[in-house]
């Protein structure tokens, strides 16, 4: 008993279109909260709809570049107060 439905190229180009979607929106999120597990998360997904040749490359592009800014910004702040981890009352 088949629960999906079979395959098509259009199922597939939708796929990828909310993977691009997807990793823009945890790129986002992932400046602000858990930035170690979001942003390689949207890096992941980006780089997937990148390779699958989504029509929203623009949106995997930005998801892409707000990963690495979520490592960048995760980077920074531990140099800069010695942990991994930040509190948004300075605590």
């Amino acid at each position: 008993m088949r629960l999906t439905a079979p395959p098509s190229r259009r199922t597939g180009r939708q796929d990828t279109e909310g993977m691009a979607v997807a990793s823009f929106v945890l790129g986002l999120v992932g400046l602000l909260v858990l930035n170690i597990v979001l942003g390689p998360i949207a890096i992941v997904l980006a780089v997937i709809a990148l390779r699958r040749d989504t029509p929203r490359r623009f949106r995997a592009w930005l998801g892409l570049g707000l990963g690495v800014a979520d490592l960048v910004v995760l980077a920074l702040l531990a140099a800069g107060q010695g942990t991994a981890s930040w509190s948004v009352w300075g605590g």
